[in-house]
């Protein structure tokens, strides 16, 4: 895929005034780029007695790649390029460094190295500046939009890809269609699949989904949704919701624990009321947890498993929260979609996001733990808040349709599920966006 990216152009303009190509400038694409990193990194690796070293502060650390940010790479222009890669320590910190390229394709060279975020939180952000240049500013500085927040209203295109591997036997797929809802409305633009395929519903929490069968002919097939989005910024609501009290129920990764009994008792005892409560419960996710996507058994949204090894993603930190809250008498629940970067108006999307609802007085508290952590300065902002720039897929765990996975319910659902003769089977995703920048608001 190329991509066309004018992210942090200008941003090192001395450097780039110094470039003295020579030659056809040649045509780059985003293979090219991540090559280029992998490469550096494999060959700093190798020099480092199987750890990529890099200086951090007083430190010297020792660091292992995770992954490289594929939405985010970037051509700056003629031979300057941009990455973005996880790098993690021996125990476990995860480091989202920011490295600048120079060169051709296959002979790229790194340029400037500079560590972004520590275990999801950032040392500084990127502004866009009028003449679309970026700069770096501090955290403290940053206004909501660049620490990702559009209060109000906002309006975009949301592209789901998903390419098929290779398949020997017929498979089936199970992915979210976005429903309207008081908060976003959703409008189908276009389904393009292969296989047959057909609309489900899913009746305990309201979700859609789109059903595929598929054969070994459809292997390496794209498919690719589009949807045109109008979004608003969430506060507490009330709903027709009659019993909220099913939000109290256990589910297979969110269990009644006793563990989470004791745990959230000890948090909120002495304090009066469930919101209360339920603040204490956030502030103690926040205290307990580290954001990592580091490791094995992350990103399930097990609650066991974030409460004993105390770090994870999104679906971890509020997997945890909805336990600690039921186990204390306060209806809670799960929804899936992805954020919105708020500081550029298009491109990809670093993957899916999830956040939660505590019920409360007659009235439903949205809250974004992760995100809270990420950035004190807006812990009290998703204590109430989801900002206008996400989109909802789906919500709701342990999902029920017919004909469902051999697996069994769904656990969540914003990735496809997919099963080739009934075996589930990794499929490779993208999310990207273009903001209709005269509705934002």
């Amino acid at each position: 895929m190329v991509v066309v990216c004018t992210l942090l152009v200008g941003c090192d303009t001395s450097r780039q005034d110094k470039q003295d190509p020579s030659g056809p400038v040649p045509n780059v694409v985003t293979k090219d780029i991540q090559d280029g990193i992998e490469k550096h990194i494999d060959e700093q690796t190798s020099l480092g007695q199987g750890y990529f070293r890099l200086s951090f502060g007083q430190t010297k650390l020792r660091l292992k790649l995770v992954r490289v940010h594929t939405e985010y790479l970037a051509n700056l222009g003629p031979r300057r390029y941009f990455a973005c890669v996880d790098l993690a320590s021996r125990d476990g910190d995860v480091y989202d460094v920011d490295f600048f390229l120079a060169g051709d394709p296959g002979a790229m060279t790194v340029t400037e190295t500079t560590v972004h975020k520590t275990n999801g939180q950032p040392l500084y952000l990127w502004e866009q500046k009028r003449d679309n240049t970026w700069r770096r500013v501090p955290v403290k500085n940053a206004a909501p939009e660049l620490l990702g927040v559009i209060s109000g209203r906002d309006q975009f295109e949301f592209i789901y890809r998903a390419k098929l591997p290779e398949m020997t036997e017929t498979a089936r797929m199970w992915i979210p269609i976005p429903t309207t809802d008081s908060f976003q409305t959703v409008e189908i633009k276009s389904i393009k699949v292969p296989g047959e395929s057909k609309i489900l519903q899913e009746n305990e929490h309201g979700n859609k989904v789109l059903f595929l069968t598929l054969g070994p002919q459809d292997s390496g097939k794209t498919i690719e949704l589009r949807f045109d989005v109008q979004r608003v910024e969430k506060a507490v609501y009330q709903e027709q919701e009659s019993a909220p009290d099913k939000y109290l129920a256990p589910e297979r990764l969110v269990p009644a624990d006793e563990k989470f009994r004791s745990i959230a008792e000890q948090v909120v005892l002495d304090k009066k009321g469930d919101l209360v409560r339920a603040r204490a419960l956030y502030d103690h996710v926040i205290d307990r947890m580290r954001y990592m996507k580091f490791g094995s058994g992350w990103g399930k949204g097990d609650a066991v498993y974030a409460c004993d090894i105390r770090t994870g993603n999104c679906t971890d930190f509020h997997s945890y929260f909805i336990a600690l809250c039921r186990a204390v008498g306060i209806p809670a629940r799960f929804a899936i979609g992805a954020a919105i970067p708020s500081e550029r108006n298009s491109g990809g999307i670093d993957g899916y996001h999830c956040w939660a609802e505590f019920y409360t007085d007659g009235r439903w508290w949205p809250v974004d733990i992760s995100e809270g952590d990420k950035c004190s300065s807006l812990s009290t902002y998703f204590f109430g808040h989801h900002p206008a720039n996400r989109i909802e897929l789906s919500r709701g765990r342990d999902l029920v349709v017919e004909p469902g996975p051999a697996s069994g319910p769904i656990n969540f659902l914003a990735y496809p599920v997919l099963e080739v003769g009934k075996k589930p089977t990794n499929v490779k995703v993208e999310f990207s966006f273009n903001r209709n920048t005269s509705r934002k608001l």
